[in-house]
């Protein structure tokens, strides 16, 4: 039964309870949040124009297949053809072999660097860091050149240092074993002053109280290391171990300046073999195929790491 109430003289039937009004201070920020939204629309535009139209449309072309100016959708038929290619085999192989070997030695330079150039007594501490750091603002391509002539056969730089040291010279670039170490090494001198400087960073936010009580508890310098250092680098170890892999997965501008993926196919890379497959070969299909799969490869790898290196509660 419907209750009446009188309200000012006037009677009102109690419907229910009333819907809330929106409040000025609601209505307010809502208005201001227009103008941002106005602003972030030519990024999201270009975002929207350059990469996910590009990505969709790579997903679209890896179920087709182009011959003869004619072209025809093959459902997984790209897909099915990678399981049977051994290029691709020798690629992941080739990367996996950088991945287990290069990312490991990188990040333990760059925590050794990183925790030696946070020690309160080494003075010169800015050009030590401004050292290890210039490496990693040179262009991918002129550091691979370089590298590229200091590894010659004959009359390279490494060459003639190990003939002075007596030793007989390496065939860096055209041996399958010493093309990868070369490779190996110039990655590692690119990058592990750029994940130094990350991990300083990640050092030098850690409390200086929690050494005080290591200290007073008489723990070593390793031990201090092992149980406080490390725990608290953890977020920055993950961070830089995935986007290492990320882009050990990824390599593409130093063996194709050093090596061109050679010799017989031994620093040949899943980028570098799509670079071929797409450009030289103009199989877009299959090379969209290999995209998608180092993509789908890339997270897997990615999400294990992260959670295997994740703090545990």
């Amino acid at each position: 039964m419907t209750a009446l109430l009188t309200e000012q003289g006037r009677d009102v039937t109690r419907r229910g309870p009333a819907a809330p009004r929106p409040s000025r201070r609601g209505r307010f920020a809502r208005r201001r949040e227009r103008p941002g939204l106005w602003f972030a629309l030519p990024a999201a535009a270009l975002l929207a124009i350059f990469f996910a139209y590009p990505l969709a449309v790579s997903l679209l072309q890896s179920f087709f297949s182009t011959s003869g100016g004619t072209t025809t959708f093959v459902g997984f038929a790209q897909y099915a053809r990678l399981f049977a290619d051994p290029l691709v085999g020798q690629s992941l192989l080739n990367a996996g072999l950088i991945l287990v070997v290069q990312v490991p030695l990188m990040i333990g330079l760059a925590v050794g660097l990183a925790y030696l150039l946070n020690q309160a007594w080494l003075r010169f501490k800015g050009g030590f860091r401004l050292m290890t750091f210039l490496p990693a603002i040179t262009t991918l391509v002129a550091y691979a050149v370089v590298f590229r002539v200091m590894l010659a056969t004959d009359g390279g730089a490494i060459n003639q240092l190990l003939g002075l040291l007596g030793a007989a010279p390496v065939d860096w670039l055209n041996n399958e074993w010493w093309a990868r170490v070369a490779l190996i090494g110039a990655i590692t001198w690119r990058w592990t002053g750029y994940n130094m400087v990350i991990i300083l960073a990640g050092l030098q936010a850690i409390p200086a109280e929690l050494y005080e009580a290591a200290r007073i508890d008489g723990a070593g310098r390793w031990q201090t290391f092992r149980h406080i250092v490390v725990p608290q680098l953890r977020p920055v170890l993950i961070f830089t171990t995935v986007t290492s892999t990320i882009g050990a997965l990824q390599l593409f501008d130093e063996n194709f300046v050093l090596t061109g993926g050679g010799p017989n196919n031994a620093t040949l890379t899943p980028v570098l073999y799509l670079y071929k497959v797409g450009f030289q070969q103009f199989d877009s299909g299959y090379a969209s195929a290999i995209a998608w799969m180092l993509v789908a490869l890339t997270a897997v790898i990615s999400f294990v790491q992260f959670r295997l290196m994740r703090e545990k509660s």
